[in-house]
Protein backbone atom coordinates (compact mmCIF):
# COMPACT_ATOMS: atom_id res chain seq x y z
CA UNK A 1 0.00 0.00 0.00
CA UNK A 2 1.39 3.25 -1.25
CA UNK A 3 2.24 5.63 1.65
CA UNK A 4 -0.28 7.98 2.72
CA UNK A 5 0.64 10.44 4.26
CA UNK A 6 -2.17 14.06 6.16
CA UNK A 7 -1.99 16.75 3.39
CA UNK A 8 -1.06 20.23 4.71
CA UNK A 9 0.25 18.70 7.65
CA UNK A 10 2.77 21.86 7.81
CA UNK A 11 -0.30 23.58 7.98
CA UNK A 12 -1.60 22.15 11.19
CA UNK A 13 1.40 22.52 12.43
CA UNK A 14 1.85 26.09 11.87
CA UNK A 15 -1.25 26.26 12.60
CA UNK A 16 -2.60 27.90 16.57
CA UNK A 17 -4.01 25.53 18.91
CA UNK A 18 -7.16 23.67 17.80
CA UNK A 19 -8.63 25.24 20.68
CA UNK A 20 -8.31 28.83 19.16
CA UNK A 21 -11.15 30.00 17.43
CA UNK A 22 -8.32 32.58 15.28
CA UNK A 23 -6.63 29.82 12.98
CA UNK A 24 -3.88 31.08 11.12
CA UNK A 25 -4.83 32.68 8.14
CA UNK A 26 -1.98 30.96 6.00
CA UNK A 27 -3.12 27.99 6.83
CA UNK A 28 -6.58 28.61 6.22
CA UNK A 29 -6.29 29.62 2.51
CA UNK A 30 -4.22 26.90 1.76
CA UNK A 31 -6.91 24.76 2.87
CA UNK A 32 -9.07 26.87 0.73
CA UNK A 33 -7.05 26.08 -1.80
CA UNK A 34 -6.90 22.64 -1.12
CA UNK A 35 -10.77 22.66 -1.00
CA UNK A 36 -11.53 24.19 -4.20
CA UNK A 37 -8.50 21.74 -6.04
CA UNK A 38 -10.26 18.87 -4.70
CA UNK A 39 -13.78 20.29 -6.00
CA UNK A 40 -11.99 19.98 -9.59
CA UNK A 41 -10.92 16.38 -8.91
CA UNK A 42 -14.38 15.38 -7.24
CA UNK A 43 -16.22 16.61 -10.62
CA UNK A 44 -13.97 15.43 -13.16
CA UNK A 45 -14.61 11.58 -11.14
CA UNK A 46 -17.87 12.25 -11.29
CA UNK A 47 -18.03 13.21 -15.12
CA UNK A 48 -15.99 9.41 -15.52
CA UNK A 49 -12.74 12.08 -16.41
CA UNK A 50 -9.96 9.59 -15.31
CA UNK A 51 -7.51 11.83 -12.74
CA UNK A 52 -3.77 10.08 -12.50
CA UNK A 53 -2.28 10.15 -9.69
CA UNK A 54 -5.34 10.09 -7.08
CA UNK A 55 -5.16 6.79 -5.95
CA UNK A 56 -7.47 5.78 -3.06
CA UNK A 57 -6.54 2.59 -0.67
CA UNK A 58 -9.90 1.48 -0.50
CA UNK A 59 -13.72 2.10 -0.35
CA UNK A 60 -13.80 3.30 3.01
CA UNK A 61 -11.19 6.01 2.56
CA UNK A 62 -13.87 7.11 -0.66
CA UNK A 63 -16.32 7.49 1.60
CA UNK A 64 -14.43 9.39 3.84
CA UNK A 65 -13.41 11.76 1.22
CA UNK A 66 -16.84 12.46 0.16
CA UNK A 67 -17.60 13.11 4.13
CA UNK A 68 -15.07 15.47 4.23
CA UNK A 69 -16.71 17.96 1.53
CA UNK A 70 -20.29 17.13 3.08
CA UNK A 71 -18.79 18.65 6.47
CA UNK A 72 -16.98 21.39 5.24
CA UNK A 73 -19.90 22.87 4.34
CA UNK A 74 -21.07 22.71 7.61
CA UNK A 75 -18.28 23.18 9.80
CA UNK A 76 -16.89 26.87 10.73
CA UNK A 77 -13.25 25.54 10.69
CA UNK A 78 -11.60 24.47 7.88
CA UNK A 79 -8.48 22.66 9.40
CA UNK A 80 -10.77 20.11 10.60
CA UNK A 81 -10.53 19.11 6.65
CA UNK A 82 -7.17 17.83 7.34
CA UNK A 83 -8.45 14.86 9.52
CA UNK A 84 -10.52 13.79 6.83
CA UNK A 85 -8.22 14.07 3.97
CA UNK A 86 -5.44 11.82 5.48
CA UNK A 87 -5.54 9.08 3.18
CA UNK A 88 -4.65 10.66 0.24
CA UNK A 89 -1.11 9.41 -1.87
CA UNK A 90 1.67 11.74 -2.30
CA UNK A 91 1.07 11.69 -5.61
CA UNK A 92 -2.29 13.26 -5.25
CA UNK A 93 -1.27 16.24 -3.00
CA UNK A 94 0.92 17.44 -6.02
CA UNK A 95 -2.00 16.80 -8.10
CA UNK A 96 -3.98 18.72 -6.31
CA UNK A 97 -1.26 21.55 -5.66
CA UNK A 98 -1.63 21.86 -9.38
CA UNK A 99 -4.82 21.71 -9.69
CA UNK A 100 -5.16 24.70 -7.04
CA UNK A 101 -2.66 27.04 -8.82
CA UNK A 102 -4.89 26.69 -12.42
CA UNK A 103 -7.89 27.32 -10.53
CA UNK A 104 -6.34 30.60 -9.28
CA UNK A 105 -5.41 31.83 -12.89
CA UNK A 106 -8.30 30.17 -14.92
CA UNK A 107 -11.11 32.21 -12.71
CA UNK A 108 -13.28 34.48 -14.32
CA UNK A 109 -13.86 36.19 -10.96
CA UNK A 110 -13.09 39.96 -10.51
CA UNK A 111 -13.28 42.04 -7.44
CA UNK A 112 -15.64 43.05 -5.92
CA UNK A 113 -17.83 41.31 -9.27
CA UNK A 114 -17.33 41.03 -12.67
CA UNK A 115 -21.06 42.52 -13.25
CA UNK A 116 -23.51 44.05 -11.28
CA UNK A 117 -27.13 45.59 -11.09
CA UNK A 118 -29.85 46.95 -9.46
CA UNK A 119 -33.48 47.49 -10.34
CA UNK A 120 -37.45 48.23 -9.18
CA UNK A 121 -39.15 45.31 -9.45
CA UNK A 122 -42.59 47.39 -10.22
CA UNK A 123 -41.25 48.59 -13.44
CA UNK A 124 -37.96 47.28 -14.70
CA UNK A 125 -35.84 50.40 -14.24
CA UNK A 126 -31.96 50.10 -13.71
CA UNK A 127 -30.86 52.47 -10.03
CA UNK A 128 -27.44 50.91 -10.59
CA UNK A 129 -25.21 49.22 -12.83
CA UNK A 130 -22.09 48.05 -13.03
CA UNK A 131 -20.70 46.21 -16.06
CA UNK A 132 -24.26 44.77 -16.17
CA UNK A 133 -23.49 42.97 -19.67
CA UNK A 134 -20.58 41.44 -18.48
CA UNK A 135 -20.34 37.72 -19.82
CA UNK A 136 -19.76 34.86 -16.77
CA UNK A 137 -21.00 31.89 -15.27
CA UNK A 138 -24.16 32.44 -13.25
CA UNK A 139 -23.43 28.99 -11.22
CA UNK A 140 -26.33 27.49 -8.96
CA UNK A 141 -28.07 31.16 -9.46
CA UNK A 142 -29.43 29.60 -12.76
CA UNK A 143 -31.38 27.15 -11.23
CA UNK A 144 -33.99 29.90 -10.74
CA UNK A 145 -34.82 29.36 -14.41
CA UNK A 146 -35.53 25.75 -13.23
CA UNK A 147 -38.32 26.94 -10.50
CA UNK A 148 -39.59 29.34 -13.06
CA UNK A 149 -40.40 26.82 -15.65
CA UNK A 150 -41.49 24.64 -13.26
CA UNK A 151 -44.07 27.29 -11.55
CA UNK A 152 -45.18 27.78 -14.85
CA UNK A 153 -46.35 24.21 -15.81
CA UNK A 154 -47.88 24.26 -12.37
CA UNK A 155 -49.62 27.68 -13.72
CA UNK A 156 -50.66 25.87 -16.74
CA UNK A 157 -52.01 23.16 -14.73
CA UNK A 158 -49.51 20.47 -16.10
CA UNK A 159 -47.87 19.73 -13.05
CA UNK A 160 -49.03 19.54 -9.48
CA UNK A 161 -46.92 20.21 -6.38
CA UNK A 162 -48.10 16.81 -5.37
CA UNK A 163 -46.96 15.35 -8.32
CA UNK A 164 -44.20 12.43 -7.61
CA UNK A 165 -41.21 12.86 -9.04
CA UNK A 166 -38.94 9.87 -9.72
CA UNK A 167 -35.19 9.78 -8.78
CA UNK A 168 -33.06 8.34 -11.81
CA UNK A 169 -29.82 6.98 -11.48
CA UNK A 170 -27.85 9.72 -13.36
CA UNK A 171 -29.75 12.39 -10.68
CA UNK A 172 -28.83 10.43 -8.17
CA UNK A 173 -24.97 10.27 -8.91
CA UNK A 174 -24.73 14.36 -8.72
CA UNK A 175 -22.11 15.94 -6.65
CA UNK A 176 -22.77 18.83 -4.16
CA UNK A 177 -24.91 20.02 -2.84
CA UNK A 178 -27.51 17.36 -3.03
CA UNK A 179 -29.82 15.81 -0.69
CA UNK A 180 -28.46 12.23 -1.70
CA UNK A 181 -30.93 11.45 -3.40
CA UNK A 182 -31.38 7.36 -4.06
CA UNK A 183 -32.40 5.78 -7.46
CA UNK A 184 -35.77 4.35 -7.67
CA UNK A 185 -36.95 6.71 -4.65
CA UNK A 186 -39.07 9.56 -5.42
CA UNK A 187 -40.76 13.02 -3.63
CA UNK A 188 -43.39 14.94 -4.37
CA UNK A 189 -42.72 18.32 -6.69
CA UNK A 190 -43.02 20.85 -3.76
CA UNK A 191 -40.26 18.77 -1.76
CA UNK A 192 -38.08 18.60 -4.51
CA UNK A 193 -38.29 22.43 -5.00
CA UNK A 194 -37.51 23.28 -2.08
CA UNK A 195 -34.46 20.64 -1.87
CA UNK A 196 -33.39 23.01 -5.11
CA UNK A 197 -33.96 26.41 -3.60
CA UNK A 198 -32.64 25.98 -0.18
CA UNK A 199 -29.93 23.24 -0.69
CA UNK A 200 -29.29 23.94 -4.33
CA UNK A 201 -29.86 20.23 -4.81
CA UNK A 202 -27.86 19.19 -7.96
CA UNK A 203 -29.50 15.66 -7.88
CA UNK A 204 -33.32 17.77 -7.63
CA UNK A 205 -32.44 20.00 -10.53
CA UNK A 206 -31.44 16.58 -12.47
CA UNK A 207 -34.71 14.68 -10.79
CA UNK A 208 -37.02 17.91 -11.65
CA UNK A 209 -35.22 18.50 -15.33
CA UNK A 210 -35.96 15.00 -15.85
CA UNK A 211 -39.71 15.23 -15.04
CA UNK A 212 -41.03 18.02 -16.94
CA UNK A 213 -38.27 17.63 -19.79
CA UNK A 214 -38.41 14.03 -19.95
CA UNK A 215 -34.30 14.52 -20.36
CA UNK A 216 -32.23 17.19 -19.33
CA UNK A 217 -31.34 17.71 -22.58
CA UNK A 218 -34.60 18.17 -23.45
CA UNK A 219 -35.01 20.64 -20.61
CA UNK A 220 -32.48 22.58 -21.17
CA UNK A 221 -34.06 23.23 -24.44
CA UNK A 222 -37.14 24.68 -22.56
CA UNK A 223 -33.96 26.96 -20.63
CA UNK A 224 -33.17 28.21 -23.59
CA UNK A 225 -36.22 29.08 -25.02
CA UNK A 226 -37.67 30.76 -22.41
CA UNK A 227 -34.36 32.78 -21.92
CA UNK A 228 -35.10 33.72 -25.32
CA UNK A 229 -38.72 34.98 -24.63
CA UNK A 230 -37.97 36.70 -22.07
CA UNK A 231 -35.28 38.97 -23.89
CA UNK A 232 -32.38 37.40 -22.27
CA UNK A 233 -30.16 37.60 -25.30
CA UNK A 234 -26.53 36.88 -23.63
CA UNK A 235 -27.84 34.28 -21.85
CA UNK A 236 -26.66 30.26 -23.09
CA UNK A 237 -27.81 27.42 -20.59
CA UNK A 238 -25.96 23.90 -21.16
CA UNK A 239 -27.03 22.39 -18.07
CA UNK A 240 -29.90 22.05 -15.63
CA UNK A 241 -28.00 22.61 -12.08
CA UNK A 242 -24.72 25.38 -13.32
CA UNK A 243 -21.93 23.02 -12.01
CA UNK A 244 -18.58 23.31 -14.09
CA UNK A 245 -19.20 21.65 -17.56
CA UNK A 246 -17.44 18.04 -18.08
CA UNK A 247 -15.05 17.05 -20.99
CA UNK A 248 -16.64 18.62 -24.35
CA UNK A 249 -19.05 20.48 -23.00
CA UNK A 250 -19.45 24.09 -22.74
CA UNK A 251 -20.26 26.95 -19.57
CA UNK A 252 -23.38 28.17 -18.95
CA UNK A 253 -23.08 31.86 -19.99
CA UNK A 254 -24.88 34.71 -18.78
CA UNK A 255 -24.74 38.42 -17.55
CA UNK A 256 -25.83 40.12 -14.35
CA UNK A 257 -28.71 41.94 -16.50
CA UNK A 258 -30.03 39.03 -17.80
CA UNK A 259 -30.17 37.43 -14.59
CA UNK A 260 -32.29 40.36 -13.26
CA UNK A 261 -34.71 39.87 -15.59
CA UNK A 262 -35.79 36.26 -14.90
CA UNK A 263 -35.67 37.66 -11.03
CA UNK A 264 -38.54 39.91 -12.09
CA UNK A 265 -40.20 36.89 -14.18
CA UNK A 266 -40.23 35.48 -11.33
CA UNK A 267 -40.99 37.32 -8.71
CA UNK A 268 -43.51 39.45 -10.27
CA UNK A 269 -45.34 36.64 -11.76
CA UNK A 270 -44.91 34.12 -9.48
CA UNK A 271 -44.79 35.13 -5.64
CA UNK A 272 -45.24 31.69 -5.06
CA UNK A 273 -41.69 31.89 -5.78
CA UNK A 274 -40.69 33.09 -2.53
CA UNK A 275 -42.10 31.11 -0.19
CA UNK A 276 -39.22 28.30 -1.66
CA UNK A 277 -36.55 31.41 -1.79
CA UNK A 278 -36.75 32.62 1.67
CA UNK A 279 -36.88 29.83 3.18
CA UNK A 280 -33.60 29.13 5.41
CA UNK A 281 -34.05 26.12 6.92
CA UNK A 282 -35.95 22.90 6.40
CA UNK A 283 -35.83 19.15 6.93
CA UNK A 284 -36.16 16.87 3.97
CA UNK A 285 -36.66 13.11 4.20
CA UNK A 286 -37.27 13.58 7.89
CA UNK A 287 -38.63 10.06 8.78
CA UNK A 288 -35.36 8.78 6.84
CA UNK A 289 -33.71 8.28 10.12
CA UNK A 290 -30.05 8.67 9.40
CA UNK A 291 -30.75 9.69 5.75
CA UNK A 292 -32.60 12.30 7.04
CA UNK A 293 -31.41 15.86 5.90
CA UNK A 294 -31.44 19.27 7.97
CA UNK A 295 -31.36 21.71 4.51
CA UNK A 296 -29.71 24.68 5.49
CA UNK A 297 -29.82 28.02 3.45
CA UNK A 298 -26.66 29.22 1.33
CA UNK A 299 -28.15 32.70 1.44
CA UNK A 300 -26.37 34.43 3.94
CA UNK A 301 -28.84 37.74 3.34
CA UNK A 302 -31.68 36.18 4.53
CA UNK A 303 -32.24 37.18 8.07
CA UNK A 304 -29.90 39.97 8.10
CA UNK A 305 -30.56 42.49 5.54
CA UNK A 306 -33.77 44.14 6.40
CA UNK A 307 -37.29 42.52 3.74
CA UNK A 308 -34.87 39.90 2.40
CA UNK A 309 -36.54 37.28 1.08
CA UNK A 310 -34.86 35.74 -1.52
CA UNK A 311 -33.51 34.68 -3.97
CA UNK A 312 -30.28 32.33 -5.33
CA UNK A 313 -26.62 32.27 -4.90
CA UNK A 314 -24.06 30.43 -6.84
CA UNK A 315 -20.69 29.28 -6.52
CA UNK A 316 -17.76 26.86 -8.60
CA UNK A 317 -14.08 27.63 -8.61
CA UNK A 318 -14.02 28.98 -11.79
CA UNK A 319 -17.24 31.45 -11.95
CA UNK A 320 -16.54 32.80 -8.16
CA UNK A 321 -19.18 33.75 -6.01
CA UNK A 322 -22.68 34.91 -7.61
CA UNK A 323 -26.14 35.91 -6.13
CA UNK A 324 -29.69 37.13 -6.99
CA UNK A 325 -30.89 39.11 -4.10
CA UNK A 326 -34.59 40.83 -3.67
CA UNK A 327 -35.98 42.50 -0.72
CA UNK A 328 -39.35 44.68 0.01
CA UNK A 329 -39.51 47.59 2.30
CA UNK A 330 -42.33 50.20 2.47
CA UNK A 331 -44.45 48.34 -0.40
CA UNK A 332 -41.09 48.98 -2.52
CA UNK A 333 -39.43 45.57 -4.17
CA UNK A 334 -35.55 45.81 -5.58
CA UNK A 335 -33.82 43.55 -7.61
CA UNK A 336 -29.90 42.70 -7.05
CA UNK A 337 -27.63 40.47 -9.10
CA UNK A 338 -23.95 40.64 -9.01
CA UNK A 339 -22.05 38.04 -11.01
CA UNK A 340 -18.52 36.23 -10.24
CA UNK A 341 -17.02 37.76 -6.69
CA UNK A 342 -13.84 36.50 -5.47
CA UNK A 343 -14.80 35.90 -2.48
CA UNK A 344 -18.01 34.68 -0.41
CA UNK A 345 -17.84 37.71 2.05
CA UNK A 346 -16.86 40.45 -0.70
CA UNK A 347 -20.08 38.86 -2.39
CA UNK A 348 -22.60 39.29 0.51
CA UNK A 349 -21.16 41.99 1.24
CA UNK A 350 -21.27 44.10 -2.09
CA UNK A 351 -24.60 42.85 -2.63
CA UNK A 352 -26.20 44.35 1.28
CA UNK A 353 -24.55 47.44 -0.57
CA UNK A 354 -26.26 47.04 -3.87
CA UNK A 355 -29.60 46.51 -1.43
CA UNK A 356 -29.33 49.44 0.36
CA UNK A 357 -28.03 51.89 -2.59
CA UNK A 358 -31.23 50.55 -4.64
CA UNK A 359 -33.91 51.82 -1.49
CA UNK A 360 -31.73 54.38 -1.41
CA UNK A 361 -32.46 55.64 -5.06
CA UNK A 362 -36.18 54.74 -5.16
CA UNK A 363 -36.45 56.94 -2.32
CA UNK A 364 -34.80 59.91 -3.59
CA UNK A 365 -36.84 59.54 -6.90
CA UNK A 366 -39.95 59.08 -5.22
CA UNK A 367 -39.43 62.12 -3.32
CA UNK A 368 -38.80 64.20 -6.44
CA UNK A 369 -42.02 63.22 -8.10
Amino acid sequence: MATVLCLYSSVVCTARSRRSVHPNPIATQRLADLHKAFEVLRLRQCHGVNTPGLRLTSTRVAIKMQTALTALYAMKTKLRLCLYLGCLTISAAQNLDAASNKLQKSSIARAPYLGAIVIDAASGRVLFEDHADAKGYPASVQKLMDLLIILERIQQGRLSLRDQVPVSARAARMPESNVNLVANESFSVEEMLYALMVKSANDAAVALAEKVGGTTDGFVVLMNQRAKELGMTSTVFHCVHGLPPARGQEHDVSTARDLSILCRELVLKHPEALRYTSTRERPFRPNGGKRALNMQTHNHLLGKVEGCDGLKTGYFAQAGYSIAVTAARHGERIIAVLLDSPDIRTRDTSAEKLVAKGFATLGSKSARR
